[in-house]
């Protein structure tokens, strides 16, 4: 399979437009991405046509060459082009590894200047996220500051996905297939400065990972920089298969503001028209100051699936004008197993609103729950692992800890008959989540030990329903959230391998080289060994199967699916798979009942990947793709883990702290308890969850379907604030408590605040109204609002100050 060529005729540049009548406060746009000449830079090759010609990383390894052409790529995301090298050669370079280069920039078009800078990279460490600040020097002297950041460019379970991906890699000396990725990253430049040079990040660190530019394109726009105008830019017009209440397409619509001015007032009303094209739910902006951007979401019903050539019209109340694009691709398709089909499929809109989610990690590794203390801990849920077959990986000590608690006969499914759930209620479960003010929740239907927690019909015995429990505990819970607490959106956790599974052996893998990475994780396919006496564990509830993939991992994931109707499919450790078939089923399936639903990142097939899943991670800027990070409120276990302390575990500071930081990203949070065997739950997870809870629920306003600013996420050097927003408002979040001097609380950021706006400090009584005033410009604006400090006393974990747009 090819890499995913970007459909180009999909994002079309604006071909057109017309002219405003007089009066409009929109100016029409000339705006186009203008690529840079990156090839004076290269210094590295990173794509080959066999193993050993091109060296990307310090271990030999290489992109397989393109087999799209070149050197064209358009954004199928951001509608941006670019000049992409691809393949150049036996010898020739096609790359940059960051080492601090200084890029000269053109100069834009006649009184214009440029509104953002997009780039192509990737980092060549797997495992390991590089990142750097990139420089925008501008001809004022002025300078601005991005961090250029890029996940790992080769994941063994794939659980990355990139702006392009590859089928391959080579090694030093053969073929990997396992997928590779190019990722696609954008800055926001300082709007009405003329760009005059771009320094790039020195990452350059074989150690810690090099950071690679493939390709820079600057967007343009026509504003004149010391007019007074509202330039809106329509970057991008892009059809997706989701759809709104009203069943109709949802189409993205990206816009920016390029020029000098506010939209305010009404704001703009945004419509798609063409040839047998109706817009039935209209987008709409409200604010959009200079140097930003939006996505805005049309519903759109079409009476061809052919391309047809569509406008964008604005309309702000007074004049309308039209953007035109080219070769629109409307309408809903089928779902099939083809990579370009599967990759159209993306987070439904309830999911990206939803933003906090509960982890669930329960199964008979509650039993034994342990995992060592901090900073020795490991995951609890591995105990069955890490004291077999891996005692090298084992720095956590779970080999003496087991014999000395269990002795040398005991083997991993001797816990069974202990995992009682006696305590368990899936009622209180549902209730406590929605009072922890979680939106959805994920439970692990089957870990990595093959013991499933639902009805796994003729696939397996090795269940809740046969042993322990005897009771289909996933069951009880969908039920009870569906009885209890029905807006709570439900996922499972679903282990594709199993470790010691004997039919899962023709597919079994080790993650890493285990001669240059001792004890690396492995799912070897072949019954456990004690690792005392040497004799083979048990592995009670087998039910031998002709092939492991369709007669065990296909019917069970469709149980999850139809049987019990997940919202969620929540993979992990994608090596071997059928998730192309799975989803494109699925998929269709669901749209047939008007479901929309979710697949993560390690179901194994990238395109087919909803969204990101990192683990224990947040990262420092917004991340255009949608992402979801995992953590347990335990230091480092989902499972649980009886050494933990109750001080440990995550309090209700840190997880609004969490919560809110991620949020301001476009990411989701998804927060992990881990029930003992009897079902209960750690009363200081309770305790924390519910006080969190109680501050989540009053300020949800500014985090349940809110979006991230695309002018920054943080305020570098300065407070620790964090920004959110709808339509409406524009949401000020403060991770520390404000310190007022002389009753004014100031936030040095470009904040799209005008005359008329209320400014208010949300959940406090008395924090109505305040009083506020603006000095400086740009990226030197600083909002000062009048606060007594009564106020911020009545207040804790976080100050959230909205701005209601007039």
């Amino acid at each position: 399979m090819r890499a995913r060529r970007i459909l180009a005729g999909l994002i079309a540049h604006v071909t057109g437009s017309a002219a405003l009548s007089a009066g409009s406060q929109a100016k029409a746009s000339a705006s186009q991405s203008i690529p840079i000449d990156l090839s004076p830079y290269y210094n590295n090759k990173a794509f080959g046509t066999y193993p050993g010609e091109a060296s990307f990383d310090v271990l030999g390894q290489s992109y397989p060459a393109p087999d799209f052409a070149t050197p064209e790529y358009v954004s199928e995301y951001t509608g941006i082009s670019y000049t992409f090298p691809g393949y150049t050669g036996p010898n020739a370079s096609d790359n940059v590894i960051c080492t601090g280069q200084l890029v000269t920039i053109p100069a834009p078009a006649s009184s214009s200047s440029y509104f953002s800078v997009s780039f192509l990279i990737s980092a060549d460490k797997e495992f390991a996220i590089v990142s750097g600040n990139v420089t925008f020097s501008y001809a004022d002297n002025s300078t601005s500051v991005y961090e250029l950041r890029s996940l790992d460019w080769f994941s063994f379970l794939t659980i990355n996905r990139g702006e392009l991906i590859f089928p391959r890699r080579f090694t030093a000396d053969g073929v990997d297939y396992n997928t590779s990725h190019v990722f696609e990253r954008t800055a926001p430049l300082n709007p009405g400065k003329e760009l005059k040079a771009i320094t790039l990040p020195d990452a350059s660190s074989a150690e810690d990972g090099r950071l690679h530019v493939f390709a820079i394109t600057l967007r343009g726009g026509v504003g004149g920089i010391d007019a007074a105008t509202v330039d809106v830019d329509v970057q991008a017009v892009r059809p997706t298969q989701k759809w709104l209440e009203s069943g109709a397409q949802v189409v993205e619509v990206t816009v920016n503001n390029a020029g000098s001015e506010c939209v305010a007032g009404s704001g703009l009303t945004l419509s798609l028209s063409g040839d047998g094209v109706e817009t039935v739910d209209q987008g709409h902006i409200k604010r959009l100051c200079p140097g930003d951007q939006k996505t805005v979401i049309l519903g759109v019903e079409a009476t061809s699936s052919e391309p047809v050539d569509t406008s964008v019209i604005i309309d702000d109340g007074v004049t309308q004008r039209s953007v035109s694009f080219e070769g629109v691709q409307l309408g809903f398709a089928e779902w099939t197993t083809d990579l370009d089909s599967l990759a159209k499929h993306e987070s439904p809109e309830w999911f990206n609103g939803a933003k906090y989610g509960i982890f669930i990690h329960w199964g008979p590794y509650a039993v034994t729950g342990w995992g060592n203390s901090t900073p020795y801990e490991s995951y609890a849920e591995w105990f069955w692992w890490y004291t077999t077959h891996h005692p090298q990986a084992d720095s956590s000590d779970f080999y003496d800890y087991r014999l000395r608690t269990y002795g040398s006969a005991w083997a991993y499914d001797d816990s069974f008959a202990d995992f009682t759930a006696s305590n368990y209620d899936p009622k209180a479960w549902v209730n406590l989540i929605a009072d922890a003010g979680a939106q959805y929740f994920v439970i692990t239907s089957k870990h990595h030990d093959g013991f499933a927690l639902f009805d796994a019909g003729a696939t397996s015995n090795r269940s809740a329903l046969h042993y322990g429990p005897q009771r289909d505990v996933l069951g009880e819970l969908f039920d009870a959230a569906a009885t209890y607490q029905p807006a709570l959106k439900r996922g499972t956790y679903f282990s594709l391998p199993e470790w010691f599974n004997p039919d899962f052996g023709p597919y079994g893998f080790t993650q890493l080289d285990p001669a240059t990475v001792p004890g690396t994780s492995s799912w070897p396919g072949i019954p456990a060994q004690n690792p005392y006496t040497g004799a083979s564990e048990p592995y009670i509830g087998h039910v031998p199967v002709t092939d492991f993939l369709t007669d065990v991992m296909l019917p069970q994931m469709e149980t999850l699916a139809y049987t019990y109707g997940t919202d969620i499919m929540w993979c992990d450790c994608g090596a071997a798979n059928v998730t192309a078939p799975f989803a494109a089923a699925w998929w269709n399936a669901a749209r047939a009942q008007n479901r929309q639903v979710a697949i993560n990142s390690r179901c194994g097939v990238p395109e087919a990947a909803d969204f990101d899943t990192p683990e224990y991670q947040r990262f420092s800027s917004a991340q255009r793709r949608k992402w979801e990070s995992n953590q347990g409120m335990d230091p480092y276990s989902y499972g649980y883990n009886r050494a933990t302390p109750d001080e440990a575990y995550m309090n209700a500071s840190t997880v609004v702290y969490t919560l809110v930081d991620i949020v301001s990203k476009n990411g989701n949070l998804l927060l992990d308890i881990g029930p003992k065997a009897d079902g209960s739950i750690v009363q200081a997870e309770v305790d924390h969850l519910l006080e969190a809870g109680r501050w989540i629920k009053s300020h949800g306003e500014a985090i349940f379907n809110t979006t991230y600013w695309f002018v920054q996420s943080e305020i570098p050097g300065g407070l620790d604030v964090r920004f959110t927003q709808t339509d409406k408002a524009f949401y000020v979040l403060f991770l520390e408590r404000p310190a007022p001097q002389d009753g004014m609380v100031d936030i040095a950021a470009p904040v799209p605040i005008l005359e008329g706006d209320v400014v208010s400090l949300v959940a406090v009584e008395g924090g109505e109204d305040l009083a506020w005033t603006v000095s400086g410009q740009g990226i030197r604006k600083v909002l000062k609002m009048e606060v007594a400090d009564e106020l911020l006393d009545a207040e804790e974990f976080c100050w959230v100050f909205k701005i209601n747009y007039a």
